[in-house]
């Protein structure tokens, strides 16, 4: 049995305490939400809040951190059970069920910073209308543009005060655009990257 000292050794002597005590949110366990936690999860984030009410499919599997025996399973327990293989010293709070204004402070009011990773327009407006009214003084990440592959150059950081969006702000998912796993998954980290800086700058003050 690896110890708790053991599995952490080696890491960054100042961020990794903060990110200890951090509480994380997720909205959404799909392509970007799975690729999110699993680095968050790798980094040391003491706890991860995940929402998402779907299912895993076999469509999924392409860009999504599930396998083949967990179809028909809950993303979020599916996912949790594929973090505490790899970190079981993580606290990892699951709620399958679909994000809405009457539910949202429930799920989410105790994170201290929150990363956007849905698929529908009118679910990220909701989201982020909620985040910036009710927690106005603390960090939200957000996906912007990330269909399609390759141009590296395109994808960057935009700042609005607590709002961050990540990604081309233009490619947009459709029948002819599809969402490739290179391409999600850059935009995933880059998230995941940026709420570590985040972290270390907002606990460490």
């Amino acid at each position: 049995m690896i110890s708790r000292e053991e599995y952490f050794s080696k890491r960054d002597p100042s961020a990794f305490p903060l990110w200890q005590k951090a509480t994380v949110g997720i909205a959404g366990a799909g392509g970007l939400g799975s690729n999110i936690a699993f680095s968050l999860a790798r980094a040391g984030i003491g706890t991860l809040i995940i929402a998402d009410y779907d299912i895993v499919t076999l469509e999924n599997l392409n860009r999504q951190q599930y396998t083949i025996a967990q179809i028909g399973k809950l993303k979020v327990e599916a996912l949790a059970e594929n973090i505490q293989s790899f970190n079981p010293f993580i606290n990892l709070v699951l709620h399958p069920v679909k994000i809405t204004p009457a539910n949202f402070n429930a799920i989410f009011g105790t994170a201290d910073l929150l990363l956007e990773a849905l698929d529908e327009a009118e679910q990220k407006e909701m989201l982020i209308s909620c985040w910036t009214s009710n927690y106005p003084n603390k960090h939200l990440i957000v996906a912007s543009g990330l269909a399609g592959y390759g141009k590296n150059e395109s994808i960057h950081t935009e700042h609005y005060g607590f709002l961050h969006l990540v990604g081309d702000m233009k490619s947009e998912l459709n029948a002819e655009i599809s969402p490739v796993a290179t391409r999600v998954a850059v935009v995933a980290n880059m998230q995941a990257n940026l709420a570590l800086e985040l972290l270390a700058e907002t606990k460490g003050m």
